[in-house]
């Protein structure tokens, strides 16, 4: 049933200047799961990204989320309804602590308009929330630490608290294993699967590997198309994806 999902896409395609990046792509993202789009470079996987979450306009087709047709919507827009996406490069702000950054993302539901020239006091009622975001993404012990002092792993989960600030009903990630070592994912990995328990996850993942114990569905893009869909399991064993993949994404 359609209520089943909370992000359809009908017919999506995206061309640029005569190329067309994304042709005719039907996704159905079930609520309550984590579902990875991923592909090897160049499959389009960012632009299916970035058309879903409004960054880019489709040149056809329609994308509904919770029943609602948000195809002409803005980013922002999409944003109040509770469709959040964290970007591929970490976005913090450095020179502010830990806390501070959570805090300040707190601000947004509070209608506190982020106040940076307030003092502390008047934010300090958003203390106890942020801790309580630091410890679900294991921080707890960085929250006096400048933000541009983490390790690049903790600076990916800073962002995902920063994200959970928001409250999102569908978290969107791009990318977030992006030029980390092997300890880091698995640690934002452990740290998604926690986070996903009450809502959905649609990330952006070029690597089969690193999103088979972590995806309930993986969508599975070549050239703009969607090559296949289903469990690890079952897009792991077609041969057009690892042809595609030419045993990158494989042990």
């Amino acid at each position: 049933m359609a209520d089943d999902y909370i992000i359809r896409t009908e017919g999506l395609t995206k061309q640029f200047k005569g190329f067309v990046a994304v042709r005719d792509v039907t996704l159905n993202v079930r609520r309550g799961t984590i579902h990875a789009l991923i592909g090897p470079n160049g499959a389009g996987k960012t632009t299916v990204f970035n058309l879903v979450t409004k960054f880019l306009e489709p040149s056809a087709g329609r994308i509904v989320y919770n029943g609602d047709d948000i195809t002409g919507s803005k980013p922002a827009d999409i944003a109040l309804k509770g469709m959040v996406r964290s970007f591929q490069i970490s976005a913090v702000f450095p020179h502010l602590s830990v806390l501070e950054n959570v805090r300040i993302a707190l601000q947004r539901p509070t209608g506190l308009s982020f106040r940076f020239w307030k003092p502390d006091s008047v934010l300090d009622g958003l203390n106890d929330k942020a801790r309580t975001l630091l410890r679900d993404v294991g921080l707890e012990e960085f929250e006096p630490v400048m933000a541009g002092e983490l390790p690049y792993g903790r600076k990916r989960a800073l962002e995902i608290a920063t994200t959970l600030a928001l409250d999102p009903e569908l978290m969107l990630l791009d990318e977030p294993m992006a030029g980390m070592g092997h300890e880091d994912i698995s640690r934002v990995s452990a740290l998604i699967k926690t986070v996903a328990k009450n809502r959905t996850v649609l990330m952006v993942e070029h690597n089969l590997n690193v999103v088979s114990d972590l995806s309930d569905t993986i969508t599975v893009l070549q050239r703009g198309e969607i090559l296949a869909e289903g469990t690890y399991d079952e897009v792991s064993a077609n041969p057009d994806v690892r042809e595609a993949y030419m045993g990158t994404g494989h042990d």
